[in-house]
């Protein structure tokens, strides 16, 4: 049975180990939080401290808080082995990062994940380099992949994939209320707005994967000549919405690189 040690079992944290749990892998999982209630309710074994994990766990899921991230890993520096994998979902951390606070030849696997991973829906970016075998970074994706899908990109754009999954769950959440906040002022409950808007997310999102439609095609399909949704769209265009969020995405890219210095 392969050990998956956890260092920090909050929301993140706490939905691998679910995940993992009510999945077919067969794997026992250690876990470290310095809040010890919060190890109670969840199906692992308890460790004192984080070095423990990392002595009885060849693989190590680093689910802190980015900016704690440094102190965890002095603190646990002199158990690191040439064999230690880490998975970070620590975001804007680099692979150099865990190295220059452990040691030069650690195996590092990069992860950016998302908050939807906690109803088993999440969106996980990875990467990893020739440091890490085939073998262990198919271990890392299932670790992952137990709540949501996975997608592989180039271990120098973890940063810039943040906005893409790891972050735009609020942007988008942002985008729902000013629907919700339309539907009440013009005399629409919101709980039954807000659960039509959700399906019509839920289905746009399967129209964008599952259509063979591009975006713009798919935008077109909705948009009827001299109709209600090419009124809508001008205004949207007006206020230059894809720029917005192009600038949205840049700012989040540039606080990652702030985060990894």
């Amino acid at each position: 049975m392969t050990k998956l040690g956890v260092i920090g079992t909050g929301n993140m944290g706490s939905a691998i180990i679910n995940g993992i749990k009510a999945s077919s892998m067969d794997v026992d999982i250690l876990a470290y939080d310095k809040f010890a209630d919060k190890l109670g309710s969840l199906p692992v074994t308890a460790c004192a401290d984080e070095i423990s994990v990392v002595k009885e766990c060849k693989y190590i899921l680093l689910a802190v808080k980015p900016q704690m991230l440094g102190e965890v890993l002095d603190t646990i520096a002199s158990a690191v082995t040439r064999d230690t994998v880490f998975i970070s979902i620590c975001a804007g951390i680099s692979a150099e990062f865990i190295r220059n606070h452990t040691i030069p030849e650690a195996k590092v696997v990069l992860v950016m994940p998302n908050t939807p991973m906690m109803l088993g829906v999440g969106a996980s970016a990875m990467s990893c380099d020739d440091s890490v075998s085939e073998e262990e970074f198919a271990f890392a994706r299932s670790v992952i992949g137990s709540c949501g899908i996975t997608e592989v990109v180039p271990a120098d754009k973890m940063k810039e994939v943040i906005a893409i999954n790891g972050s735009s769950p609020a942007f988008i959440y942002l985008y729902a209320k000013g629907f919700v906040d339309y539907a009440a002022e013009v005399g629409i409950g919101k709980d039954e707005a807000l659960r039509l808007f959700s399906q019509t997310l839920i289905g746009s999102a399967k129209m964008l994967t599952e259509s063979g439609m591009t975006v713009d095609e798919l935008i077109k399909q909705v948009s009827s000549p001299g109709g209600t949704t090419i009124a809508g769209l001008e205004k949207l265009y007006e206020g230059d919405i894809t720029g917005d969020v192009k600038k949205a995405c840049e700012a989040c890219t540039k606080r990652a690189y702030e985060l990894g210095q």
